[in-house]
């Protein structure tokens, strides 16, 4: 009883805080599980109605009423809007979905921000509610209470709309048959953009309503995403009442964990959301890549290469002796030169040489940039590897970008300041997180590998902030003794030497990357993404090339957050963060989803408009960046190197690019019931 009393107050904060969430998620499994859209900007939609409630509130019934009504309207209008905005991504996957939404988020944060303030806005309840009650001898907040009630009322309305009205048969039929839903009278286009305003809807409603529990201010909208995700992955979504118990535990870990297990509980939530994807990936079927279209199966594309070079080679050569052979070496050569060969690395020598002729022409702020592209880049280039040539997309690399930053800079405090040395062992570090964490990757495909590797990357993100001794906690790293480039230099200050060092160590690292990628492994890589049932059934160990390519791709990722911590010379969570997967996953958009140098040029872009154009505009670089990714998404479908092959030109350093998450099909899977 004493334990019970003492914790009393905490779990029923808990209820409370897991029915907000699932009112939340609720409206976010709408979204995915009926409509097919994977909103990363729902978060926005609660902070749309948090703010308009908040600003609305005077502390009277009515400010409530009135608040209640316009921030739901609001968030609803913004809701169809992105219905709007995602039907012409339909066949494109949810790729593409999560980073249009991702920059929507980006863009309407900023704009909410301009609008209400930076500053958390305070909330004025009706005078009734805004007092205590005796709850079995603690005084309790009555709002909360109160909201316990409103929430249960609002779930059973959910459910009451979706189980016995017509409308939410048509709701429900929009997921499990579209075109049965059509042939039976009804629009699907209307009804995906109702699913998408009632999500916004309860998105709103939870934010004005929660809006005393989880106040309207910068980071509410990240948080109360990131946790609503974590219950729609533990609910599913087949079920709103496996949605209402994922949410109440979820809310118990945020408040009950939080006094019993203060260690654990920052990593229960991820943790279990990661084993949940796990499970069910293991006991689903293995998910093949289908094809895209009617492209040939990509070993019998290279087998008729290979043939078709050797039977336009002249027959003499079998037979020419090998001084004969030497003789035309620079023949041959010379033919390289003038052919196509040449007209293909002709961008990359220029693109180099820019980039070493840099220095001359850039002020030491501009250079320091440069450098951190270049490691941005590289994080850049292994998401590439990952979700190009391997068909994983991935939200979680920044985790072994984390690791091998770390790594450095620890390695740094410790003495250990040769370059060389600290990238070895960062890649090393950096490789072996990778192979430990890849088995709960590669078995699952599509949106699922999404979620995953977003788990993977808050998980690690938990660690950074409570392993303090390693890590610096919240505060970071900084004052650690400088790079030397090679062993008896002097270690690196200079902006200068910085980037010659970084650029150095990036050509290295994307020069065996191309190396590898166009190698036989490589091509077995890219058979594996484009045809994964006819690799299996020839007999191929396709898991075993992807955990291959998971650990080379993290190994360089390491490499990436190594020189990072050598440029900028300081190290903070938020260079390891969710914000920048998503930056490395949009520049492997921006230059093609199988462009090694697309997406070295993809990170440019971004670095170049987050901090130097943000720079001239202080105070708008999440506006600058969503803008950026709505740009990309629908201007770029296939990235730079799309547009190289769209004007006959083949992409330099990659096959044709493909969708790297398959557009979703209609499944019972969907289906969203009591």
């Amino acid at each position: 009883m004493e334990l019970l009393d003492a914790h009393l107050v905490p779990a029923v904060d808990g209820v409370a805080y897991g029915l907000l969430l699932f009112v939340v998620a609720a409206g976010l499994s709408l979204a995915f599980g009926t409509a097919g859209v994977l909103n990363l900007s729902h978060g926005m939609l609660y902070a749309i109605g948090a703010y308009t409630g908040a600003e609305l509130s005077d502390g009277t019934w009515g400010g409530l009423v009135i608040g209640l009504a316009a921030g739901t309207a609001a968030a609803a209008l913004a809701g169809a809007g992105l219905s709007a905005a995602t039907v012409p991504l339909a066949r494109r996957g949810h790729l593409a979905q999560a980073l249009l939404t991702f920059g929507i988020a980006l863009v309407g944060g900023d704009l909410l921000i301009q609008f209400f303030g930076a500053d958390e806005l305070p909330v004025r309840v009706p005078g009734a509610l805004d007092s205590s009650v005796h709850l079995l001898g603690h005084r309790y907040p009555a709002y909360r209470l109160c909201f316990i009630a409103m929430a249960v009322v609002l779930a059973a309305f959910g459910t009451w709309v979706l189980t016995r009205t017509r409308v939410g048969a048509a709701v429900r039929a929009s997921a499990d048959d579209p075109q049965m839903l059509a042939a039976t009278g009804h629009n699907p286009r209307a009804v995906h953009t109702g699913v998408l305003a009632a999500a916004g809807a309860l998105a709103g409603a939870a934010g004005v309503l929660g809006a005393p529990i989880i106040g309207p201010g910068p980071g509410t909208s990240e948080n109360v995403l990131m946790l609503s995700l974590v219950v729609v992955v533990l609910g599913g979504l087949r079920s709103l009442w496996a949605t209402f118990f994922a949410a109440i535990a979820v809310g118990e870990v945020q408040t009950l964990g939080v006094s019993v297990l203060p260690e654990l509980a920052p990593y229960l939530l991820f943790a279990a959301m990661a084993a949940v994807l796990v499970f069910r990936s293991r006991f689903a079927q293995p998910a093949a890549h289908e094809e895209q279209g009617p492209s040939p199966d990509p070993l019998s594309r290279l087998r008729r290469l290979l043939a078709a070079r050797w039977e336009s080679r002249p027959r003499a050569a079998a037979t020419t002796p090998a001084r004969e052979t030497a003789a035309a070496a620079p023949g041959r050569f010379g033919a390289w030169l003038r052919g196509a060969g040449w007209r293909q690395a002709a961008p990359l020598l220029v693109l180099l040489a820019l980039l070493f002729a840099l220095p001359g022409m850039l002020d030491s702020y501009s250079i320091s940039l440069a450098g951190s592209a270049l490691a941005l880049g590289l994080l850049a280039v292994s998401v590439t590897v990952v979700t190009g040539y391997a068909g994983l997309p991935t939200l979680g690399q920044t985790a072994p970008f984390a690791v091998g930053a770390y790594a450095t800079a620890n390695l740094a405090d410790a003495g250990w300041t040769v370059g060389p040395v600290q990238i070895v062992l960062s890649a090393l570090a950096a490789a072996v997180f990778s192979a430990l964490t890849g088995p709960a990757v590669i078995r699952a495909r599509g949106t699922t590998v999404l979620m995953i590797t977003l788990a993977v990357g808050e998980l690690t993100s938990a660690v950074i902030n409570q392993v303090k001794s390693v890590t610096g906690g919240a505060d970071g790293l900084v004052g650690f003794p400088a790079t030397r480039a090679l062993w008896g230099g002097e270690g690196m200050t200079q902006e200068r030497e910085l980037y010659v060092y970084a650029l150095v160590v990036a050509v290295v690292a994307v020069a065996l990357t191309l190396l590898v990628l166009r190698s036989p492994a490589g091509k077995l890589l890219t058979g594996t993404r484009g045809a994964e049932a006819r690799m299996r059934a020839s007999g191929h160990p396709v898991g075993r090339y992807l955990l291959v390519a998971h650990i080379c791709a993290g190994a360089l990722a390491g490499v990436g957050g190594s020189l990072m911590v050598t440029v900028q010379q300081y190290l903070s969570p938020a260079d390891v963060g969710f914000e920048i997967a998503a930056f490395a996953l949009l520049a492997v958009v921006i230059g093609g989803t199988t462009s090694v140098i697309g997406a070295l040029l993809g990170a440019g872009l971004i670095v170049f408009t987050r901090d130097w154009v943000a720079g001239s505009w202080p105070g708008h670089g999440p506006l600058l960046l969503g803008t950026l990714f709505i740009a990309a998404v629908y201007l770029l479908p296939r990235g730079l190197a799309g547009l190289r092959t769209a004007l006959g030109r083949p992409a330099p350093d990659g096959p044709r690019p493909a969708p790297a998450v398959a557009p979703p099909t209609p499944s019972p899977a969907g289906k969203v019931s009591p």
